[in-house]
């Protein structure tokens, strides 16, 4: 761990630093400082089989920006939900929105106590808006709309942000335990908000290899998906073009450095009726 002062001590309660965690091994992807060895160990050995993480972490971050930025503007959205936000990096979702509309209101949404040990980080809002932190599961998504229903007004408009988490929910269902939490999440939500999400599909051989070899090391297993199931995540919505696709083909911006890799990720953004 870094020597920063607000960093919480290891042997605080809840803080597990035995049992790598997925938000911290995608903080170190992303070459943030916020994470144990253990992390950086399963990261490193994730890598060693599919040395472009690094790029997938780096391209999700980028298509975050680009989401949020369009909902901020184009669709006018002010107030968002991100559920399973992970730790504080750059560009978070309310430093985004924030700077289209200085008046967003964001409410973060995520189970790791490390993460609201740095909420203090997160709650660094514009004067003209608001942010907050809620310490609450993926899986229960009633208690999430309970909790948000205090900082953000549910008869206007929310985007709802599921960036990288549904891949921790099991997919050997026909995928109806994800698309229940969907469901339930966005029926509080009124007409006009939108559903924003991405996550890995099954497609790249070292990305499933590593991901399997990820599984066995006692971290919460990710599974992946097919692109039609991801696709099929958005039912019931009304999609935004160019539709669910890989993300560094979704509006992507002009880059003086060539094409982005494909990383093996798909997302998109949809409306609610």
């Amino acid at each position: 761990m870094s020597d920063d002062p607000e960093i919480p001590d290891a042997h605080k309660p809840g803080i597990d630093t035995t049992v790598p965690h997925s938000a911290r091994i995608w903080n170190y992807w992303l070459g943030g400082k916020d994470h144990y060895p253990v992390d950086r160990e399963a990261g490193d050995q994730f890598a060693a089989v599919y040395p472009g993480i690094f790029d997938l972490a780096r391209l999700s971050r980028y298509f975050l920006g680009r989401v949020i930025r369009h909902l901020a503007g184009e669709a006018g959205i002010s107030q968002f939900l991100d559920v399973g936000t992970g730790l504080p990096t750059a560009d978070n979702t309310h430093e985004v929105a924030q700077r289209v509309n200085p008046a967003s209101r964001v409410v973060y949404v995520d189970n790791d106590p490390l993460i609201l040990a740095h909420a203090n980080a997160l709650l660094v809002s514009d004067p003209q808006g608001t942010t907050a932190y809620i310490q609450a599961d993926l899986h229960d998504p009633e208690a999430i709309i309970d909790e948000a229903g205090k900082t953000l007004d549910f008869d206007r408009p929310v985007a709802l942000i599921l960036m990288q988490v549904l891949g921790h929910v099991p997919n050997d269902d026909g995928d109806e335990q994800a698309r229940s939490i969907i469901r339930r999440l966005m029926q509080a939500l009124p007409s006009g908000s939108y559903l924003a999400l991405n996550e890995s599909v099954n497609t790249n051989e070292l990305n499933a290899k590593a991901t399997g070899l990820y599984n066995e090391s006692g971290a919460v297993k990710y599974y992946l998906r097919d692109s039609e199931q991801i696709v099929g995540l958005f039912d019931g919505l009304e999609l935004v073009e160019p539709g669910v696709v890989p993300i560094q083909d979704w509006r992507p911006d002009p880059n003086p450095f060539g094409d982005s890799p494909d990383v093996g990720v798909w997302g998109g953004i949809a409306r609610k009726r």
